[in-house]
């Protein structure tokens, strides 16, 4: 019997629609050819436009609907007539925090058929995995503000770093980098002028590398970070920094592998108790929302993180498989210097999904690379040294 496995589908603001439309056709079409799978999809209409009606982002009872779910498939949250800090806190980060969705894991490549706006870089040459923290740091909600509209006004916001916190997501960042075949990890930090928070993270990285003697690992600091990433881009693997840091440089790693509009993200929870989220990383886009020009590759290979965290990797890869099929054919939307449009994109990757005779054609590129359910061990806080 087919394993069946549920769904909630959040496609909110701007272009998410659009592409997750897009992303559950090609689900569709993937459960149908290999058999194995059926995926039964709960519609939630959350976003900006129920913020307007309701004055809240989601109802009461959401996140106990959501919590029904094996996995989240969420489009974007963003409205020019909305605070941005109102609609992310409202929704997006609502399920994140409230589930405990600690690891975004962000892969990034170049695609085949896509161009690096680097020069001399080919498809090889940017292959990596950035593991961001996702639930304390600089996105940690702590601060506040005083003296509103006076001279003296101020403004507090408070990263907080806590020894569960940061072990966790080292040891899932550690896991990542094992699974895969140079086996290396970057951690990023800033300890040189972060000499409380920062040190801390460098300390507890020291202390969970013993566990993890076959993987090799350096340090950089993130303003160092970027422009490795630019110049040497061959000796990145794997990377772990903090919610604000590595949200920023997994931007910049997806507009080198080409554009925002190919890049996924897995918000999990690897201890298992809470369902994970998966996004495209692009944001609503409301400057081509309904134009149906958004590229849905994000939402295919986001899709496909999804289907390998749930255990069906075989559909992950012919999923994957599929998208590098149509992109190397050179059908690609505008935002990688083709003319296709979302559904001619996404009729294309259904069109090679339907075309595949067996899984094993399905390319050996991970979709989500090894990431284990676990239970964290502890780091005694004896251990934590200064220096």
């Amino acid at each position: 019997m087919p394993k069946k496995y549920r769904i909630a589908s959040i496609p909110a603001d701007g272009i998410g629609p659009e592409v997750i439309s897009a992303g559950l056709e090609v689900l569709d079409a993937v459960a149908a050819k290999l058999g194995t799978f059926e995926l039964a999809i709960d519609h939630y209409d959350w976003g900006s436009d129920w913020y307007r009606k309701h004055g809240e982002f989601m109802p009461a009872d959401g996140m106990a609907w959501l919590r029904t779910a094996d996995a989240i498939y969420f489009g974007a949250v963003g409205d020019p007539n909305i605070p941005d800090h109102v609609s992310l806190w409202g929704l997006r980060l609502q399920i994140c925090q409230g589930m405990d969705q600690f690891a975004n894991v962000r892969p990034t490549r170049i695609l085949p058929g896509v161009t690096s706006p680097l020069r001399n870089v080919s498809t090889g040459d940017l292959d990596w995995v950035i593991v961001r923290e996702n639930s304390e740091g600089e996105y940690a909600g702590q601060g506040g503000r005083t003296h509103r509209g006076m001279p003296e006004e101020v403004a507090t916001e408070v990263s907080i770093f806590t020894r569960r916190g940061v072990e966790r997501i080292m040891r899932v960042a550690f896991e990542i980098a094992r699974s895969r075949p140079r086996k290396h990890l970057t951690v990023v930090t800033k300890s040189n002028a972060q000499r409380h928070g920062m040190v801390f993270w460098d300390e507890i990285a020291a202390l969970v590398s013993h566990d993890y003697k076959d993987v090799t690992w350096d340090k950089e600091l993130v303003d160092a970070m970027t422009m490795r990433m630019v110049l040497r881009p061959q000796s990145i693997d794997t990377v772990v920094a903090t919610n604000l840091h590595a949200d920023i440089l997994s931007d910049l790693a997806a507009a080198l592998a080409g554009s925002l509009g190919i890049a996924p993200t897995g918000n999990l929870d690897p201890e298992g108790r809470n369902p994970s989220m998966f996004e495209p990383i692009h944001g609503s886009a409301f400057d081509i929302a309904g134009k149906g020009i958004a590229n849905p590759v994000a939402s295919f290979w986001t899709a496909a993180m999804m289907l390998e965290y749930l255990g069906e990797k075989p559909a992950a890869d012919l999923l994957m498989a599929a998208v590098e099929q149509v992109c190397g054919a050179g059908i690609l939307s505008p935002d990688l210097g083709g003319k296709a449009t979302t559904k001619e994109v996404t009729a294309a990757v259904v069109d090679a999904v339907r075309g595949m005779n067996r899984p094993t054609e399905a390319g050996s590129s991970s979709a989500t690379p090894g990431i284990k359910r676990f239970q964290p061990l502890s780091i005694p806080p004896a251990a934590v040294k200064p220096g």
